[in-house]
């Protein structure tokens, strides 16, 4: 690949926009690579080849290139809501329900929840996202719309929306989430009806939302938990540090040592090909490529994430 011009990485500050540029066009060879996820036949209209890349840093400046303002479902990004939102109505209550353990089964592995006794090993696979779900409904009742509003709050965009089509989708192909809850609900770690928490769960993971939004609704973890936009405290900084850590070592499932190693940042993925990425104090990253690696997470995204590390000269290692 080639190197960033030397202006770029001896300023005092980096020059945010031709580092992303120059990182679209070392990315655009390797769009092909990878491939769509087929489980959620809604995603097959995704655009196989697209790209998008955004920064935003911690005074509000925002950077981006190729699609970024371009929406799309963000599926398991919004694990980081649920679990925001369930650190919030339970504390340090919710580790009684669910794990903080990396896990290099697979994300819906049903043979990983029996081995464990109905406690999913952390709140990013499946079965523990389920349980974040469970956990809102149990304080919000009806909390199908928990995340939009969260969504909507942090990044002060009120035309966020969850796409019907791609909810249907989840509804329609949700047999081992319906497994793996049906087994949460035996060991008695569910408390809300099946239904009614896969049909939350699947309105969850369909919220669309574009690269730039993301690096605007994940800016509290990298600001102590506090919503820039309006001040509020959304997670204590013992909760926010916490968060990130949950991040780092099951942000992105069986792939989280790789990652570390080679993009050194906390994250989240989705099977639609987005990934967040935070550097607390600093900024916070997202890119969307849709065609994926063989641990489920963007091909393109993962590389674009570790040239721009490895360029700006930053991490939290």
């Amino acid at each position: 690949m080639s190197l960033i011009p030397r202006s770029a990485r001896h300023s005092d500050r980096p020059d945010y926009d031709e580092i992303l540029e120059e990182i679209r066009r070392e990315i655009h060879p390797h769009l092909s690579r990878g491939h769509v996820d087929d489980r959620i036949p809604a995603l097959a209209d995704l655009r196989p080849d697209g790209f998008g890349l955004a920064l935003r840093t911690v005074d509000g400046a925002l950077h981006q290139t190729g699609d970024a303002v371009e929406e799309f479902s963000i599926q398991s990004i919004s694990k980081v809501f649920s679990l925001t939102l369930a650190l919030q109505l339970e504390g340090d209550a919710l580790w009684d329900r669910v794990g903080r353990a990396p896990s290099s089964s697979p994300f819906n592995s049903l043979a990983q929840l029996e081995h464990d006794r109905g406690i999913p090993q952390n709140p990013f696979v499946n079965a523990g996202a389920i349980i974040l779900v469970d956990t809102i409904l149990g304080h919000r009742g009806d909390g199908s719309d928990a995340i939009l509003e969260f969504a909507r709050s942090v990044t002060g965009n009120d035309n966020i929306r969850y796409n019907p089509k791609v909810t249907r989708s989840e509804l329609e192909h949700s047999h081992r989430n319906a497994a793996l809850a049906h087994l949460l609900r035996d060991f008695g770690n569910l408390h809300s009806e099946v239904d009614t928490v896969l049909e939350a769960y699947s309105r969850y993971c369909s919220l669309e939302m574009s690269c730039a939004d993301l690096t605007q609704a994940v800016q509290y973890l990298a600001q102590g938990g506090l919503n820039p936009l309006t001040g509020d405290v959304v997670l204590t900084a013992s909760l926010t540090k916490r968060t990130n850590a949950l991040l780092l070592t099951s942000g992105v499932y069986g792939a989280a040592g790789d990652f570390a190693y080679r993009v050194g940042l906390p994250a989240k993925s989705g099977i639609a090909g987005g990934i967040v990425a935070i550097m607390p104090g600093m900024w916070c990253a997202a890119v969307w490529s849709p065609r994926l690696n063989r641990t489920s997470n963007s091909y393109a995204g993962t590389l674009a994430l570790e040239r721009l590390t490895t360029v700006t000269g930053t991490s939290v290692f």
